[in-house]
């Protein structure tokens, strides 16, 4: 969580050091913080109402970033006795050049690192009497899916960990067991969140063995 509201505070005092610039011309630089203030709101709104579920509470905190970077600037403003109203040189202008550069960089990296999964869970259970590999689909909040996969009897001891997970097209998840060196402990287990499930779903391991739903099994 730290790692995305700095995210936030780094687009937020992004955005306000563009506007603040941009702004030298008609010296209404207390424009600044509000504007970066309102794409704050607008940030939080967007993250609730349109996204909402687990993805748009992360931009909640981004919101929260890009808001603590707007106090920061209003409480910084009256001591910026250097900037007063005037024309762009050349320092201004590139600045202005830099700065949306940056901010496009900050959201597209922030688009390509959502993997669009989490893990939920991951252990070991006792083997009852279902000692077949299986997995499991079920919905959690906001529409959401959790998929639980346990692998079956030869593999007890072992630990499952997420290897990838392919969001583009159909789903597919695969996994890789590995080694702890406990044996007879219990059957390895992941619990696996994903935003959405784009049939068909295929879920395997990094071997190659192809895990069934537990309604096949």
């Amino acid at each position: 969580m730290g790692m995305i509201v700095l995210v936030g505070f780094i687009l937020g005092a992004s955005i306000f050091l563009f506007t603040l610039i941009a702004l030298k011309k008609t010296g209404k630089f207390y424009l600044a913080p509000i504007v970066t203030f309102l794409i704050a709101v607008l940030t939080v709104l967007y993250g609730l109402f349109k996204v909402g579920g687990f993805e748009g509470m992360g931009f909640g905190i981004i919101g929260v970033g890009i808001l603590t970077a707007a106090l920061g600037g209003t409480l910084l403003l009256p001591f910026m006795k250097g900037i007063k109203q005037s024309e762009f040189n050349k320092v201004d202008k590139s600045i202005l050049l830099i700065v949306p550069v940056l901010i496009f960089a900050i959201i597209g990296w922030t688009i390509t690192s959502n993997k669009g999964y989490w893990v939920n869970e991951e252990g070991v259970i006792e083997a009852g009497n279902d000692t077949s590999s299986y997995y499991e689909v079920s919905t959690i909040s906001e529409g959401m899916k959790q998929i639980h996969i346990q692998l079956g009897e030869k593999y007890e001891g072992k630990r499952l960990e997420v290897k990838d997970v392919k969001t583009i097209g159909n789903t597919e998840i695969t996994v890789k067991v590995v080694d702890k060196g406990n044996a007879n402990e219990g059957l390895p287990f992941i619990e696996i969140g994903l935003n959405k499930i784009v049939e068909p779903l295929v879920v395997q391991t990094t071997d190659g063995e192809i895990i069934n739903s537990k309604s096949i099994n």
